[in-house]
């Protein structure tokens, strides 16, 4: 089992809110004047980024009165996205406290602090009572933990029967040797990559019920293409963006997922269940 240290030490980055407030005022942006749709490009790590989460938070039928739970939430970006849409009280968990400190900083610019609460933890060890959320999501999250029947048997006991739970992750779609480094890791000694069928397989025997499952590969496509049209449009990337958080290995780990993905490797993929 890899030690969690590994993982929080791959994203831990140092200077993200210095290069967040340089990019903001590139904007003409201040810490009082950004807004949730401002920070989204860089607070959104992952493939498709709000457009991704809308897609997949809309089918977990949210009312204003749910309290929701964001697993691997980093930086807070999809929890500000629903604490602002639908009004809800999200707490998050992370590894990284790089990414939750500033998170919750971007959270009191934005005036959502009373709403999104993020904190430094394990999703292997969840320090919230029992059947206490009424809904949870993940993006781009189970690629970095190897025991998903753990991390699916803690989510099932935080969440209310009846609670659905919506998952985005970058799944196998086949066998082979992936290229590395990819945002999630630099070689296959912390990727933890499983299909479809076993993310099922593991959600049920958690006590969930699959509703259904979505692979995103066009979607992916789609959006790495209008991310290089935009960069080659302006000459580079925009202030605030995902290079950010990767910074100089944004290239080579861009490229290497595009190239993952169009060679049948993997592909984005959506699951949403239902406890029972």
């Amino acid at each position: 089992m890899v030690n969690e240290s590994v993982i929080s030490e791959h994203y831990k980055h140092g200077q993200l809110m210095e290069l967040i407030e340089t990019g903001l005022r590139e904007m003409g942006k201040s810490k009082d004047s950004v807004t949730v749709e401002d920070l989204a490009p860089v607070d959104e790590f992952h493939i498709g980024g709000r457009a991704a989460t809308e897609h997949l938070v809309n089918q977990l039928v949210i009312r204003q009165s749910d309290r929701l739970l964001d697993v691997g939430c980093g930086l807070g970006g999809a929890s500000r996205f629903v604490a602002k849409t639908y009004g809800n009280a999200v707490t998050g968990i992370d590894l990284t406290e790089d990414y939750v400190s500033v998170g919750n900083a971007l959270s009191c610019w934005v005036g959502l602090q009373d709403l999104v609460s993020l904190r430094q933890g394990s999703a292997l060890n969840m320090p919230f009572d029992n059947a206490s959320y009424d809904g949870a999501y993940m993006l781009h999250v189970g690629m970095n933990i190897q025991d998903k029947e753990c991390l699916f048997s803690q989510i099932s006991e935080v969440l209310k029967s009846g609670s659905r739970f919506g998952v985005y992750d970058v799944m196998r779609t086949s066998d082979g040797g992936l290229s590395y480094p990819v945002p999630w890791a630099s070689d296959d000694s912390f990727s933890f990559l499983a299909n479809a069928e076993e993310y099922s397989f593991l959600l049920e025997s958690a006590g969930f019920k699959i509703e259904c499952i979505a692979n995103r590969k066009d979607f992916a496509l789609e959006y790495f293409k209008r991310l290089k049209e935009k960069a080659d449009a302006t000459n580079g990337p925009p202030p605030i963006g995902l290079h950010l958080l990767m910074q100089s290995t944004t290239p080579v780990k861009i490229k290497n997922m595009i190239e993952n993905i169009v060679n049948g490797l993997i592909s984005p993929t959506e699951i949403v269940a239902q406890k029972t």
